[in-house]
């Protein structure tokens, strides 16, 4: 484990100081765009004004012998494109794969001055933070970069998370994580080829006499690793996101996964169709009049103390804490969305 005063050094000469701290975004959906397609590409720019994050897929879902072809269609991507307040990000190749190297290098030198984060998937442990965090170093040394490019984790193995907390912690660059629910699945020996959400087999039943036909009720098969994410992410000033939800025909479920992601601490999730952006932003902005109740909060209690009675229910430093976090939330989409800000009220 590195000294405390080492941690924020440079790992490579000429390279960028780390970041002290993760810089404030909006990244309510980070929307998946398979540049190897070239009327996907045509489509960014007017994308740019719907999402918070535009991320050029390298892995999954791209052919192997597209993955050439997806490297060059992102650079040409980032380089057309003015992405303004809107995040860039890239997910590469895993590390074990014949791609990866490629990916990081050819991306950071061409475009590493626009690229925001490198979703790394199917991350492990810390090793693999530390080999990324090392090579991202002395490539922008190499191409002069004024800014480091942060990492983004896939928890989609065992092993991953396991060892969630240690991969928190692995590095300054680390930006947040994302559940990897098929990839996931798959590690775990988990029975079932959804990607994400819940399934109707995984439910308990209701009291009764075993010869009554019982109620019931599904549960959420993703609890607990969004749960143990949320809280590695969080203890580390990390963002938690959920991943996929890979059922488009679907977009009650959708919702319904999103908000449980949202409820529990997620600032995000992943949307795969143009038709999951809009759930997204509707699911990870703050109801109005959840914002409007947690302003009278603070208004009622401006230093954070004491205790007070709001709409007949006490409210006392705990309840402070928990306004501020939805207010805060809600300033941050405001400063994006001039309609949800009227709505605020800000």
């Amino acid at each position: 484990m590195k000294a405390p005063g080492a941690f924020y050094k440079p790992l490579a000469i000429g390279a960028p100081a780390p970041f002290r701290e993760i810089p404030v975004r909006l990244e309510r959906m980070i929307h998946f765009v398979p540049p190897h397609i070239e009327k996907m590409r045509a489509k960014v720019p007017d994308l740019i004004s719907k999402v918070d994050v535009v991320l050029g897929n390298l892995e999954d879902a791209i052919p192997a012998d597209a993955k050439s072809a997806a490297r060059t269609g992102f650079i040409q991507m980032a380089r057309d494109n003015d992405f303004g307040s809107t995040g860039l990000w890239t997910r590469v190749n895993c590390l074990n794969s014949p791609w990866f190297l490629d990916d990081v290098q050819e991306i950071v030198q061409s475009v590493g001055d626009t690229l925001d984060v490198i979703m790394l998937p199917k991350v492990e442990g810390v090793w693999d933070i530390h080999y990324l965090d090392q090579l991202l170093a002395q490539l922008e040394a190499k191409a002069g970069l004024s800014k480091p490019i942060l990492i983004h984790a896939i928890l989609e193995t065992a092993e991953g998370v396991k060892n969630v907390e240690q991969i928190a912690a692995a590095s300054p660059r680390m930006h947040g994580m994302s559940l990897g629910p098929a990839d996931l699945a798959a590690s775990r020996g988990m029975k079932t080829t959804r990607v994400g959400g819940g399934h109707p087999d995984y439910a308990v039943l209701a009291d009764g006499d075993s010869a009554e036909t019982r109620p019931a009720y599904q549960q959420d098969l993703w609890h607990y690793t969004v749960a143990k994410m949320v809280d590695a992410c969080l203890s580390n000033g990390l963002k938690p996101f959920y991943g996929p939800f890979g059922d488009f025909s679907d977009p009650q479920a959708c919702e319904s996964q999103f908000r449980n992601a949202f409820l529990m601490g997620c600032l995000g999730a992943w949307s795969l169709h143009p038709t999951q952006i809009e759930i997204a932003k509707r699911v990870f902005s703050p109801d109005p009049q959840e914002v409007a109740f947690a302003r009278k909060i603070l208004e009622a209690m401006p230093d954070g103390t004491g205790a007070v009675m709001i709409d007949g229910k006490m409210q006392d430093d705990a309840t402070w804490k928990q306004a501020k976090v939805i207010v805060d939330l809600a300033r941050l989409v405001a400063s994006k969305d001039s309609g949800l800000a009227e709505v605020y009220g800000f």
